[in-house]
């Protein structure tokens, strides 16, 4: 449990560490160097305490990390600057547990029973009153469908990925090999970082076509660089490398009817995070809501 317990307690901080980082750098420039600096942390440990490229099953775990770290972390970095990252991490973080049970019974054909069905309609139901307009919210109406639209693929992003990872975890297992959590994290997030590395060119194409075509190129400022890089840096380590890997520890020694249960808290430990940082409120919806759709998540999990 410990190690589940850690892992959202890093996620947590690392929402509010990609939010900030996207408002100082951009959605795709963010979300790039983020990754390539956790590539970095997580092949340090990989190719000297870790298994490297090895344990048999590579290619799984590289497909689970175009899936969860490229498209899902990608949806990630357009919702947070349209919803901010309180609604964002509820969004991804519920409704990635119903979007894995649905895609495990249409892949794997793993039966959904009425319980898990009546648990999935709870997570629905809360994240949709959350996500719901209150009067004197600063979300245009424009970017509040654009970013729900966004979430949704996230969560089925780290849903499907989710699912994924714990198939190469098996496939490992019955060939005998034991992957650490580290080593995981590290095959996932290449292929995380090969779907990144496409959106992230074309972005920085389209600046430098523009940059030429305006007489006053856009530079940031160094000070702006400056606390950039450091909350790049908190994201990298808090996310997709420490945070990442405390969570294929978890998965690996605790069934994930475990796993799960805690790391559905995130959204509700982000709400401190962004009151501190972002001086952000919620409503009576937002907290309630959230609150059912903690709970609709720990029923799916516990009945999975």
């Amino acid at each position: 449990m410990l190690p589940a317990l850690i892992a959202t307690l890093l996620f947590a901080g690392s929402v509010i560490a990609a939010s900030r980082s996207t408002r100082l750098l951009g959605n795709q420039t963010a979300n790039f160097w983020r990754i390539v600096v956790a590539t970095f942390l997580l092949g340090a440990w990989a190719h000297s305490v870790g298994l490297g490229l090895g344990g048999g099953v590579f290619g799984v775990f590289f497909v689970s990390g175009v899936i969860g770290f490229g498209l899902g972390d990608w949806a990630l970095f357009e919702t947070l600057p349209r919803l901010g990252p309180r609604l964002s991490s509820l969004m991804i973080n519920c409704l990635g547990a119903p979007f894995a049970a649905l895609i495990e019974w249409l892949w794997l054909g793993t039966r959904l029973s009425l319980a898990q069905l009546l648990w999935g309609l709870v997570v629905l139901a809360g994240v949709g009153l959350s996500l719901a307009p209150e009067r004197g919210t600063p979300i245009p109406p424009g970017h509040r469908l654009a970013g729900i639209l966004f979430g949704l693929l996230s969560g089925f992003g780290q849903g499907f990925g989710a699912v994924i990872t714990r198939k190469a975890f098996a496939l490992a297992g019955a060939a005998g090999q034991s992957v650490d959590g580290g080593t995981a994290a590290y095959q996932r997030i290449l292929g995380g970082l090969a779907f990144v590395a496409v959106p992230y060119a074309w972005h920085r194409l389209r600046q430098r076509w523009r940059e030429r075509n305006s007489p006053t190129p856009g530079v940031l400022p160094a000070e702006t660089m400056r606390r950039a890089r450091w909350w790049v840096l908190a994201n990298a380590l808090a996310g997709p490398s420490i945070g990442v890997g405390f969570y294929q520890w978890a998965l690996k020694t605790t069934p994930s009817g475990v796993v799960l249960p805690i790391t559905a808290m995130a959204p509700l430990a982000v709400i401190p995070f962004t009151y501190v940082f972002d001086r952000d409120r919620p409503g009576w919806r937002s907290l309630v809501g959230g609150a059912v759709a903690v709970a609709g998540v720990i029923g799916l999990a516990l009945h999975s």
